[in-house]
């Protein structure tokens, strides 16, 4: 059995729902709406998620079946994080979209499945899961963000232009030779070639 059917559910907690309303009449149904706070360990860590407390705008639909209480809603998820490119604060508004089926205490079902306890159900997990499973793997600020610098680490979308003059090391050796104080150069100030050079 699950964790959360060993103890009894608070009423009062904001994602518990009350399904005493619906009935257990098969095709029945009833639809609730609400603002709830977002729960903690909503989201990946350092990366992107719900800031806990944030309000979260919920619609389920409860229809009543056979086995229990078919729950299927929608939530408008406000999120913080940080892009993976140029490391910028973004904030953005999920969609969750999620189905669960929560069972009668007296039903036949599998040992992990969700179950409802005293007429009551608490959203938070399936609303935790649907969450995470929809954010972003790689959040960022916009499509087309060019990152950082490699280099210097500067924001390329403040500075478009922004670039560095990279010798190829191939060429290192020659640089070196022609660019050097120990290179001589001819009274027109071009370099001269070594004399000990085949005719």
């Amino acid at each position: 059995m699950r964790w959360d059917t060993l103890d009894r559910l608070d009423h009062r907690k904001p994602l518990v729902v009350d399904t005493r309303e619906l009935g257990r009449r098969p095709g029945s149904m009833l639809k609730v709406s609400r603002t709830v706070p977002a729960p903690v360990d909503m989201g990946v860590a350092d990366v992107i998620g719900a800031p806990p407390g944030a309000p979260i705008q919920l619609g389920v639909r409860l229809e009543a079946v056979m086995e229990g209480v078919l729950v299927t809603g929608v939530a408008q998820v406000p999120l913080t994080g940080e892009c993976v490119r140029c490391l910028e604060p973004l904030e953005r508004e999920l969609t969750v979209r999620f189905q669960e089926l929560y069972v009668y205490p007296d039903a036949d079902a599998d040992e992990d499945a969700f179950r409802l306890t005293d007429d009551l159900f608490d959203l938070e997990p399936v609303l935790r899961d649907a969450t995470v499973l929809a954010l972003p793997l790689s959040p960022l600020c916009r499509e087309d963000c060019p990152g950082l610098c490699s280099e210097c680490g500067a924001l390329l979308a403040e500075d478009p232009d922004h670039s560095h003059e990279l010798a190829d090391p191939r060429w290192a050796k020659l640089t070196s030779i022609f660019d050097g104080p120990s290179a001589e150069a001819d009274v027109d100030g071009a370099p001269r070639a070594d004399e000990n050079q085949e005719k």
